[in-house]
């Protein structure tokens, strides 16, 4: 195994028969100097509440924060496209001198008056949070003058990582429930907590679910509006799919309105039909259990005998993936099992020790399990572990195809929806087409002899 910082051997461990049941360390800072995957506290609020789509998104900071995550998810909206512009308020250096409250309430009144979104949310970059703007008071102000809800995210960049920017999301988000009445919610009724419509996965899920007869109040946040998270404290149940941005905002809603919340996935065929049995079985409805069978004995007999065939192909390949949160990291092990694929590297950058644990019993033998990692490590353990494929996102494409290591990209960028029924067929059509490229035998750590000796390889 690799050589290893010092302060980084208790993130990383390797699945072994017999061996003691070590912890994983997590929920820690990243090691200084490590250049961690993990992105920072603004941008995790960011991707969040961006899905929101007649709402405001201001940036109160420098051009660079707005830039930085502009459209940075692949997340779709069937009506309003006002979150897809990423409005600044452009700090320079005499706001940075004097301050940027002027400029801040200056910009939110004429946004407000250009396009009258249904709320507005203003984000709190680092800089804002070193000169003390008081952000709180100008959106108060805001708010007043212009009738509509102006909320402030404590997003500054430096109060820690995407993680703590998920918990400033959902304090935000949170401001808006329980000002809608409720009365035309149906009794069979769900919120869909943590998926962001990428590439329009929302709409799928929705389907299945209306065809159960069971009403999605609202989707937090993926083609998401201001009015469904006003009135989604009248579902009976929260499904939260993306546990680590949005576990805060179900418990809040238990807290405050009895909603009980269910950790689901709806990523690859076991976890969606798992999903879907568990909100049927919770409404304990007879009919909306038939349909759930029904719909479940249909889809998985449509996309199961292609399946069979992308099995023969992949059988034995080795993948290594490095997600954000480990509900991904659960199904797509079991997705690439199906495919008949070895996980040989699974890791994530905001799983906690509970997750690390259910990691270690679904992962195979040898399995190398790793919290927060690095480009360096990354890129060892692919090449000690000699994949064949590498699941991650934006960052980690680079170190894939540097190592000329096939790819799949499964973060929140990508264009092609992967969850559901339909979704895993398009995971294992995509999982396909890169790892038996014929690109890669012209790598040279893979390219075998195919000349006689002393002659020249063609290129």
């Amino acid at each position: 195994m690799i050589a290893l910082l010092p302060d980084r051997e208790s993130q990383v461990l390797r699945k072994q028969s017999g061996a003691p049941g070590t912890k994983l360390a997590c929920d820690r800072k990243s090691v200084a100097g490590s250049v961690s995957q993990r992105a920072c506290a603004f941008c995790g609020s960011r991707v969040v509440l961006y899905p929101i789509a007649d709402a405001l998104h201001l940036v109160h900071g420098p051009i660079g924060c707005a830039v930085y995550n502009w459209d940075i998810r692949g997340a779709l909206s069937s009506g309003p496209q006002l979150h897809r512009n990423s409005f600044s308020t452009d700090l320079q250096e005499m706001e940075v001198i004097y301050g940027g409250e002027k400029k801040l309430k200056q910009a939110l009144c004429e946004l407000i008056d250009c396009y009258q979104p249904k709320a507005a949310f203003v984000y709190s970059t680092c800089i804002v949070g070193v000169i003390g703007d008081d952000v709180n008071a100008i959106c108060r102000k805001v708010a007043q003058e212009k009738g509509i809800d102006v909320i402030p995210v404590a997003s500054e960049g430096f109060r820690g990582t995407k993680k703590t920017g998920y918990m400033a999301a959902c304090e935000a988000a949170y401001t808006l429930v329980g000002t809608r009445p409720t009365d035309d919610i149906s009794p069979f009724s769900i919120n869909i907590l943590g998926d962001f419509n990428i590439a329009g996965e929302s709409w799928i899920i929705r389907r299945y679910f209306e065809e159960m007869g069971i009403q999605v109040v609202a989707t937090i946040t993926g083609d998401g509006r201001v009015d469904d998270l006003r009135r989604c404290h009248g579902a009976r149940l929260n499904l939260v799919q993306c546990s680590g941005s949005m576990t805060h905002l179900a418990k809040l809603l238990e807290r405050d309105h009895g909603i009980p919340m269910r950790r689901v996935s709806f990523f690859g065929v076991e976890d969606t039909a798992a999903a879907l049995y568990e909100a049927a079985k919770f409404f304990g409805d007879a009919e909306i259990l038939r349909r759930t069978q029904s719909l479940v004995s249909r889809e998985v007999g449509a996309v199961y005998p292609e399946l069979t065939r992308y099995r023969e192909k992949l059988a034995g390949k080795k993948a290594a993936l490095y997600v954000g949160g480990a509900f991904k990291a659960f199904s797509l092990v079991k997705a690439l099992k199906l495919l008949g694929m070895k996980t040989v590297l699974a890791g994530t950058q905001t799983g906690n020790a509970e997750d690390y644990e259910l990691l270690r019993e679904i992962c195979d033998e040898g399995t190398v399990i790793v919290d927060d990692s690095n480009p360096v490590e990354l890129a060892k353990f692919i090449l000690e572990l000699d994949v064949d494929l590498f699941i991650g996102g934006v960052k980690e494409r680079p170190i894939a195809y540097k190592l000329g290591v096939g790819f799949c990209d499964h973060n929140h960028e990508r264009k092609i929806p992967l969850a559901g029924f339909e979704g895993m067929l398009h995971f294992a059509r995509e999982i396909c087409g890169t790892v038996l490229s014929p690109v890669w035998q012209y790598v040279p750590r893979r390219a075998k002899a195919r000349t006689a000796p002393g002659k020249e390889a063609p290129l």
